[in-house]
């Protein structure tokens, strides 16, 4: 079956919190009803997913905050992996990003997601030494 990108629509909630949860991308901190809600009121045109008919078979947030875009949230469906999905959800959002004038795009990969690692290295991106840092302002 054909698979469309096209904006979330918050009738695929459910089905993209799904997506997280059986890709392992959902941290007990982070609520992702909330980050859903959260991304719907900034930037909801850099919330994309794709479907499969009326199935959602991955997703990806995008941000761009004048200085540099971000991804977050890329998932594909584990029984369709291989197909390009996931491929398709970062050029959709780095062609997004560009219209925005965004001149450059980073992302946060857990260290022990070696697969994550490879498939952004084939898709160009470069890793490098830095250290995150961060602060939560609001519980989940």
């Amino acid at each position: 079956m054909t698979v469309d990108i096209r904006s979330f629509a918050v009738s695929d909630t459910d089905a993209v919190v799904s997506l997280w949860q059986e890709t392992g991308l959902t941290r007990p901190w982070n609520n992702p009803y909330q980050d859903i809600n959260r991304k719907l009121s900034v930037q909801p045109e850099l919330f994309l997913v794709a479907v499969a008919g009326e199935t959602v078979v991955g997703s990806v947030m995008a941000g761009y905050d004048g200085h540099r875009g971000w991804l977050y949230y890329l998932a594909s469906d584990p029984a369709r992996r291989g197909e390009g999905i996931g491929r398709r959800l970062v050029e959709a959002a780095e062609e997004r990003l560009l219209a925005m004038g965004c001149p450059k795009v980073q992302l946060m990969v857990r260290p022990e997601n070696n697969v994550a690692q490879g498939f952004y290295d084939a898709l160009g991106y470069d890793t490098f030494e830095t250290w995150a840092t961060g602060k939560r302002l609001i519980a989940d």
